[in-house]
């Protein structure tokens, strides 16, 4: 796996956690089984009795919804902004003024 691939399929993970209730049963099944659980396109289509390429072709529309999900409503974008502002925190733990500065920025991503 390439160091893209992984990247990719790290953020269709969090993609996933995040929008997965605005997905089809089988939508979310595909997803799961392709990026969380790791199963291959054959092995999917055998599970569901359909072609390979019908599990494609739902694997990339789905993973274009949620990207446009992403778009819209900046779920993952927030969450990671949240992250990097908690790290920083650690760092300044002792530093009133700064904690403050973290804090107005966590208010200001709502």
């Amino acid at each position: 796996m390439s160091q893209n691939d992984l990247i990719k399929t790290i953020r269709m993970n969090y993609l996933f956690d995040f929008y997965q209730a605005l997905l089809t049963k089988k939508q979310r099944n595909y997803l799961e089984l392709f990026y969380l659980q790791d199963y291959s396109l054959s092995e999917i289509a055998d599970t569901f009795d359909v072609s390979r390429q019908a599990v494609y072709d739902n694997i990339r529309r789905t993973g274009d919804l949620v990207e446009d999900y992403e778009t819209k409503l900046g779920l993952y974008k927030n969450f990671e902004l949240r992250q990097e502002i908690y790290e920083k925190m650690k760092l300044h733990v002792h530093d009133s003024e700064k904690i403050k500065q973290y804090i107005q920025a966590l208010e200001d991503l709502e």
